[in-house]
């Protein structure tokens, strides 16, 4: 019988979609479809196919060949159970793929008199690179300017929650904050920037430590007024009070 996610990785996907009172939702996942099922694979809210926990056989075993092939033994004491543990640290971290835009932002959308510009910076982030599967980590800081409707603030931070547990580059990651931000409340322009340090350029490759990658995403009025644009990475330098 095919689980449709495991518990652990069902309490994080509603953690992320759901704030303190807030109703969870009863079904995280629709029904996989029989040929999901067979191929161990399954749609998300995206509409992208993702791995379902029947195909837990077949990821550890391929953890099982991957440790054979660079010389160690699976079945030695320490890394007897590193398969199951993979799977599951996976599952975790790609938890994004299962969580629903519409049931986190939960009509957390209110009509404000507010034309002024919003900025939620210093929020952590923890992703995979697709291209090594090493992590990387750093802050998002992210902006808009609101025609009249502004969103719940803990909303914010569980967007970038949601885009970084899965497989990413950070240059896709930046844009999709900025288009879901931009598509679900139509406001005058966003901006997103990140900032993260890259464990595939710090531990392999170059090998250089220290290293941060900038990037950024701009919409709207951000990208067609300089000044816009400006006055958000003003903000960026602005340290909080009390430091």
């Amino acid at each position: 019988m095919v689980e449709r996610l495991p518990e652990h990785v069902r309490a994080l996907v509603t953690e992320i979609e759901t704030e303190i009172g807030e109703e969870g939702p009863e079904s995280i996942l629709p029904a996989p479809t029989p040929a999901e099922i067979i191929e161990g694979r399954q749609a998300g809210p995206d509409g992208r196919s993702t791995a379902v926990a029947g195909s837990a056989a077949a990821i550890e075993q391929a953890v099982r060949d991957i440790l054979v092939e660079i010389g160690e033994d699976p079945d030695r004491q320490g890394l007897v159970g590193t398969p199951g543990r993979v799977h599951r640290m996976y599952a975790e971290l790609t938890a994004g793929y299962h969580v629903d835009p519409k049931r986190l932002i939960n009509g957390a959308i209110f009509d404000v008199d507010y034309s002024e510009m919003v900025v939620v910076k210093d929020i952590p982030f923890y992703s995979l690179c697709e291209h090594h599967l090493l992590p990387f980590f750093g802050t998002a800081a992210v902006a808009y300017i609101p025609k009249g409707r502004v969103i719940g603030l803990s909303k914010i931070p569980r967007i970038v929650e949601m885009y970084a547990r899965r497989l990413q580059v950070q240059e896709r990651m930046t844009q999709q904050i900025a288009d879901l931000l931009m598509q679900t409340l139509e406001p005058m322009g966003v901006g997103v920037v990140l900032e993260a340090t890259h464990l595939c350029a710090v531990m392999r490759g170059v090998k250089k430590s220290g290293t941060v990658m900038t990037t950024s995403a701009v919409l709207g009025s951000f990208r067609a007024r300089d000044r816009t644009r400006a006055e958000f990475f003003s903000h960026l330098d602005r340290r909080p009070p009390g430091e």
